[in-house]
Parts: structure tokens; C-alpha cells; sequence
């Protein structure tokens, strides 16, 4: 075959370093937006970011160029930059060091989106360690 094709769903997930700082739902729009922006810099396609005051999902097409660690490296790093801009309350702000990052095969595509779209009414019901947990259990059962 003379081409290389390529088309990785991949669902993103981290959280953010210190739980006494949260992002605020002024700040999320703007900053899923600016994530959004990054993905495309490095030849990938955002198709959903959401997220809660202290974690956020993205469920995005992988480029074949770029490997997973390197796409959330930059992620995290140019966003928790973009975030200090926004007022002297995010001047310690980071992003853990770790992440979740799972393929996501058509039979679940619809159900991942739909769980990242309504992101605040699910952590009404669930917090992030038990929503982590779940994710595991899904995965390694």
C-alpha cells in the first residue's frame, strides 16, 4: 500500500494538579476553545472538550504523525500557560502529571460523546475517582 490511513478516536482525560484551584465556568468555554486550537496544531481533530471545575475530557482524532504522550504534553503544557493569563487565581495552576487515554471504538463513540457532553449533570451523580474507577473497570473487564 502506498498511503498510510489513519482514523484513532482517542478519549483524554486529566486532572488538575492542586484541588484548591478550580477552573471556573467563566474560564472553561475559552479554555476547551483554546485546547481545541492546540489539537489542530498538531494535526489532529477536536471533536468534543468538556469538563468539570477540576478535570476535563476530550474526545479528539489522533493524528497518525504524533504520538499520545507528546499530543497531551502539549496540550497540558500550552493550556495550563493560557490559563495563568487568566487572573492571578490560576498563578500556581498546573495539570497533574499523569492521564487517561483510551481508543474509542465505533460501538461506543456515540455513548463517549453523549458522557462528555453532560459532564456536569454526570458529576452530580459521581465523582471524578469513581467515574476513574468505572473507566478501568470498563477497560480491563
Amino acid at each position: 500500500m502506498a498511503q498510510s490511513l489513519s482514523k484513532l478516536f482517542v478519549h483524554i482525560i486529566f486532572h488538575v494538579k492542586n484541588n484548591t484551584i478550580k477552573i471556573s465556568k467563566e474560564n472553561r468555554a475559552e479554555l476547551y476553545a483554546y485546547i481545541g486550537a492546540i489539537i489542530k496544531d498538531n494535526d489532529s481533530i477536536p471533536i468534543i472538550i468538556n469538563g468539570v471545575e477540576d478535570h476535563v475530557h476530550i474526545l479528539c482524532i489522533m493524528s497518525m504523525n504524533i504520538a499520545l504522550a507528546k499530543l497531551v504534553e502539549e496540550i497540558k503544557r500550552h493550556s495550563s500557560r493560557w490559563i495563568k493569563t487568566k487572573g492571578s487565581n490560576y498563578s500556581k495552576f498546573a495539570w497533574q502529571g499523569g492521564y487517561v487515554g483510551f481508543s474509542v471504538s465505533f460501538s461506543v463513540y456515540d455513548k463517549t460523546k453523549q458522557c462528555i457532553e453532560n459532564q456536569e449533570e454526570h458529576h452530580l451523580k459521581l465523582t471524578f475517582r469513581d467515574e476513574y474507577l468505572l473507566f478501568f473497570k470498563r477497560v480491563w473487564n
